[in-house]
């Protein structure tokens, strides 16, 4: 018996071992990381009346509870926005972490893209895109996230030129695929392209990205009576993403766009890869 009960000791582990290694539930499966995602052009923080719309989009990022917003025309301390701090006063109003990033000086401040966040915000960078010397400077405001699950991510807030001639939506498109298409971490880009599906600036995204609401362009501008899709949630790698849910929230007040919601999940990526990336 006391035989018996020195082997049974050094025994069972090993069986322990040889059978969670073959697959012991839970040991390496993971389960997907939802992330919920809202992109919206906030019109410098103007309603179609010509008020302040903060409390009204708060209201919609805190009912849809997002976990990444994408916001774009974000004034700065602007004599046009009364020298506010919209990004700041958003994170007020929502409790959400929060970085502006400028595109441009405007009106004694300045004026570009947001982003808020619910999860830790690990770094931040607003990368510059290319435009004709007359058109207004546009940026991509990037921000890399840590979800619960520990699983990393690149969040990607911007706002292409509005101009007809797509001369300059076509260069920032293409510096933002040259951006982003050599990262290993899974990528979210979100915002307002001015560019309609099948585009060519949309075209030339879809290289690297899918867009989110693929099969049904429901559009979300002018907010009033939407017309055309031109704002927009996309991811890569495609293998690592699963669409849950997307839509287009119906508000015809707040702002000339509709907000745009989408609940994505991370499916989990090879230990390999997730070792790599550490």
């Amino acid at each position: 018996m006391k035989l018996l009960s020195i082997v049974s000791r050094f025994l069972l582990p090993v069986l322990t071992f040889s059978v969670c290694a073959g697959g012991c539930p839970g040991l390496e499966a993971r389960s997907p990381a939802r992330v919920a995602i809202l992109t919206y052009n906030i019109y410098h923080g103007e309603d179609a009346n010509g008020n302040s719309n903060l409390d009204a989009v708060a209201k919609i990022i805190n009912s849809h509870e997002p976990d990444l917003v994408a916001l774009q025309e974000v004034d700065n301390k602007t004599t046009r926005a009364k020298g506010l701090d919209l990004t700041a006063e958003l994170i007020a109003r929502t409790g959400m972490k929060g970085v502006f990033g400028k595109a441009m000086d405007y009106a004694g401040g300045g004026y570009g893209e947001a982003v808020l966040s619910r999860h830790a915000i690990l770094d931040t960078k607003s990368n510059l895109l290319p435009h004709t010397p007359n058109a207004e400077p546009r940026a991509a405001l990037e921000v890399r996230v840590k979800l619960p699950t520990g699983e990393r991510l690149v969040f990607v807030a911007t706002h292409l030129d509005h101009l007809r001639d797509q001369r300059n939506r076509m260069m920032q498109a293409g510096r933002i695929k040259e951006l982003y298409e050599g990262c290993r971490l899974p990528v979210i880009l979100a915002g307002d392209l001015n560019a309609v599906p099948g585009s060519d600036p949309m075209n030339l995204l879809a290289e690297e990205w899918t867009c989110a609401s693929q099969g049904n362009p429901e559009p979300t501008a002018p907010s009033a009576k939407p017309t055309r899709k031109i704002d927009y949630i996309m991811y890569k790698p495609q293998a690592r993403w699963r669409v849950v849910e997307t839509r287009v929230i119906d508000e015809k007040i707040a702002s000339d766009h509709c907000p745009v919601f989408a609940v994505l999940e991370l499916l989990p990526g090879s230990r390999n890869a997730r070792q790599s990336l550490k």
